[in-house]
């Protein structure tokens, strides 16, 4: 099976590895799932991030978050990875993944 490579951006990765054991298992299933082509099994697209990021929801001791886009055919960007601790998406996540999507864009193009 072919899958594509994860680019974590920023501190995504740290992030992640920074969260509980549970919800960083399901969330590294869940991308595991999207590197295979699948979709995780609880998604949003987050437009006002930008066209193509999805946000993959997790709910284990608390509502994770782990903002990504796949649609480019050389791998998966992991935008931003948090937890989500009130109803609304904070601005400064927002802010947070959409500066990141900026500097893959900018990456892409080689400059």
């Amino acid at each position: 099976m072919i899958t594509k490579d994860v680019v974590w951006v920023g501190t995504s990765r740290a992030d992640l590895r920074a969260l509980p054991e549970l919800a960083r298992r399901q969330l590294g299933f869940e991308l595991r799932e999207v590197q295979s082509g699948g979709l995780p099994q609880d998604w949003k697209p987050i437009t006002t991030v930008g066209s193509g990021v999805i946000e993959m929801r997790v709910r284990i001791d608390g509502a994770f978050r782990l903002m990504y886009i796949a649609k480019f055919a050389e791998a998966i960007y992991v935008l931003h990875v948090f937890q989500k601790k009130s109803q609304k998406t904070s601005p400064l996540d927002l802010a947070v993944a959409k500066a990141r999507l900026a500097a893959v864009r900018r990456t892409r193009r080689g400059g």
